[in-house]
């Protein structure tokens, strides 16, 4: 003799839910799984989280399910093909995520190096004389012309462009023996 029906089966286990459940998936998990699968266009994954989907639904209607149909499967197979349609329609209401992909290959400028930079050259400045460091923070940081820091200063316009030559190349050597260079 065949192995009998679920239908059978299903009758006489109606009032323990866990054997409902472990009949229908051993009944209809593998013709179940086949039938989504083709849905999902091969997506295994979603596949089985609609096929327990299914189930779970199953098991909650299990009171109305009919015991003596042939097989559940048609019914197993709307609810399957219902879960499916709705989380297509929920998947295109959201805009795609884009994930880290192109996060990872856009180039991020390194903010690390424009900061040392910084540091070295407030080093190097503080290792110039007073008056040095003077004229280029008005020549060259608050970007006043000779005339100007001569105003400022209450110096002489030669002797502004003199500190000024004296103090870059004294700036240029600090740099130098701090692992600067260009």
């Amino acid at each position: 003799m065949g192995k009998p029906r679920s239908r059978h089966r299903m009758r006489r286990v109606r009032p323990d839910d866990e054997v409902v459940v472990s009949t229908l998936y051993r009944e209809y998990h593998r013709p179940l799984l086949a039938f989504v699968i083709r849905l999902t266009a091969g997506d295994r994954q979603w596949a089985e989280d609609v096929v327990q989907e299914t189930m779970i639904r199953a098991w909650r209607s299990s009171e109305q399910l009919d015991p003596d149909s042939a097989s559940l499967m048609p019914w197993l197979a709307t609810v399957a093909r219902r879960i499916v349609i709705d989380d297509r329609r929920r998947k295109e209401a959201r805009p795609p995520e884009s994930g880290d992909g192109p996060l990872e290959s856009m180039p991020v400028p390194d903010e690390m190096e424009g900061l040392l930079h910084q540091v070295v050259v407030s080093e190097a400045l503080m290792a110039l004389s007073p008056a040095h460091r003077e004229i280029l923070n008005e020549t060259i940081l608050r970007d006043r012309s000779v005339n100007d820091a001569a105003l400022a200063l209450g110096i002489p316009v030669g002797t502004v462009k003199s500190r000024v030559y004296y103090a870059v190349r004294a700036l240029r050597v600090a740099l130098q023996e701090r692992g600067v260079t260009a």
